[in-house]
């Protein structure tokens, strides 16, 4: 599909990038699949003749990318936008954004690219699709940002394949369009000769957004693209870890073999195997032909051969090692820090420690964050201006509790506040992951909560305790010597 959407983008004048490109995502795409054909797929030779075998697969490749989303785009993840955050959280959950978003992130770092598109549907309502990197066809891009970009996907009409190119271009001056302004053209392409062919009733050719900015937004793991250094798609996050992918495939399908070639065998001559009568005259062999313990030999001559028993050692000790190592590797080379995945027994480590061993899954999800803030942030501006041709000024609070301690945080706080090194303004902002003037609203409710101490009013007390309160302090009135008066 993506040639023939490259062949007919250039013939409509726009650049392309090279077919090399989407030759990587291929390959990214077969691996984030489990199922890559010229490594999976393998011949061996038993002595006799050449068979095909299927390799056992661990499908690191998916799990990778799993744990890249859950640690930047998480369920605790919150968006706020001032006094738009009620309605962009009704749009969002229309739209199923934490779900789709999080499974927008995987794909992305699996095939090295993804995007946002928000548009308004046939209904009027806010609409946000989730592009993959195979349906993404940047035709400009400025110090690495994509300004104009197409977004193709396969459809069936009348029982035919159809290439649906939905284009997010400026305005063609030449045309009698405001360059400064954003346009989209709707195209219909044949998926097999590449020919334009007519678009469906009730959808508009060219539309004019009326926006200055676009209204899409690329996202990419925030590592560089080594395959092709002007391109301004990303690279997978395994993308340089292929080997490493192959490893631990390797390992586990040898791992599954000694399981499967080195189970309990009983080798029997075959004429202990022999059929026996039986007294209704059926035949019944002398062990059960199912049993796979069992296995027939021919008997030599000398007809000395006994039932004997074989039984394999699992080599599990070397397997274990040698896994460890490939996953060790896996892991820090797609960022996760070394040590992230161990199948072993063992206390479960603190937050702390987490953070001390894994310095660089810290400092690479910092990192990507950055690309996932950004991407966010342009998204909900364009909501804003599509729901209301407003503006939104939005904030990305992101789960930091994947990597950091919060008891550690808050004990340290303290500490500063304590020594006057820090004020309670900021110390209320990182504990509580909110802005200043959320912070100071919350400094004085917690000063006017202290303003009752409970040091001048006894709540313990009760009625009759303040009546024998009272009979104590008269007795106390009265002068020393009173009750000797005479």
């Amino acid at each position: 599909m993506s040639n023939v959407i490259c062949q007919y983008l250039t013939k409509q004048n726009y650049s392309t990038l090279s077919d090399e490109t989407y030759g990587h995502i291929d390959e990214w795409l077969e691996w984030y699949q489990g199922e890559v054909k010229k490594f999976h797929k393998y011949k061996i030779y038993n002595g006799t003749s050449t068979i095909t075998e299927d390799r056992y697969k661990l499908g690191m490749a998916k799990k990778v990318c799993e744990d890249w989303a859950n640690l930047l785009l998480n369920e605790k993840v919150a968006i706020k936008a001032g006094g738009f955050t009620k309605r962009l959280n009704e749009i969002l959950q229309a739209n199923n954004f934490l779900i789709r978003a999080n499974q927008l992130i995987e794909l992305s770092f699996a095939l090295g690219t993804g995007a946002f598109v928000e548009y308004i549907d046939t209904s009027g309502k806010v609409t946000i699709d989730y592009i993959r990197a195979d349906m993404i066809y940047p035709l400009s891009w400025d110090n690495g940002d994509v300004t104009e970009c197409a977004f193709g996907s396969l459809r069936v009409m009348d029982g035919k394949e159809r290439i649906y190119l939905q284009i997010h271009r400026l305005g063609k001056a030449d045309d009698g369009e405001k360059p400064e302004l954003y346009y989209i053209e709707n195209k219909y392409v044949d998926a097999q000769s590449g020919e334009e062919l007519e678009v469906p009733e009730g959808i508009q050719k060219i539309v004019n957004t009326e926006s200055t900015f676009p209204l899409f937004q690329i996202i990419t793991p925030n590592i560089c693209n080594n395959i092709d250094l002007d391109s301004p798609l990303g690279v997978s996050v395994y993308g340089n870890s292929i080997d490493q992918l192959k490893g631990c495939d390797l390992v586990y399908d040898s791992y599954m073999n000694e399981f499967v070639l080195g189970r309990k065998r009983v080798l029997v001559p075959m004429s202990m195997a022999k059929m026996e009568m039986q007294k209704d005259g059926i035949k019944q062999p002398t062990f059960d032909p199912n049993d796979t313990v069992f296995y027939q030999i021919p008997q030599g001559r000398a007809g000395d051969f006994k039932i004997t028993e074989i039984d394999m050692n699992i080599r599990a000790q070397e397997h274990d090692m040698a896994m460890q190592r490939n996953l060790d590797i896996l892991s820090f080379k797609c960022g996760l820090g070394a040590g992230r995945y161990k199948f072993e027994a063992g206390g479960v480590k603190t937050a702390t420690e987490v953070i001390s061993d894994k310095s660089d899954l810290y400092q690479n999800r910092q990192k990507n964050a950055i690309i996932v803030n950004d991407a966010i942030v342009d998204m909900v501006a364009a909501v804003a201006f599509l729901e209301n041709g407003g503006k939104a000024e939005a904030t990305v609070d992101f789960d930091d509790s994947i990597i950091e301690d919060t008891n550690t945080t808050i004990d340290r706080n303290i500490k500063l506040v304590d020594a006057g090194l820090r004020s309670k303004i900021s110390a209320i902002m990182e504990i509580n992951k909110c802005s200043e003037a959320e912070a100071k609203k919350e400094l004085e409710r917690i000063a006017e909560d202290n303003q009752i101490t409970g040091q001048d009013v006894d709540w313990t007390k009760t009625g009759e305790d303040e009546e024998s309160e009272e009979v104590d302090n008269e007795s106390s009135e009265e002068p020393a010597g009173g009750g000797n008066d005479r």
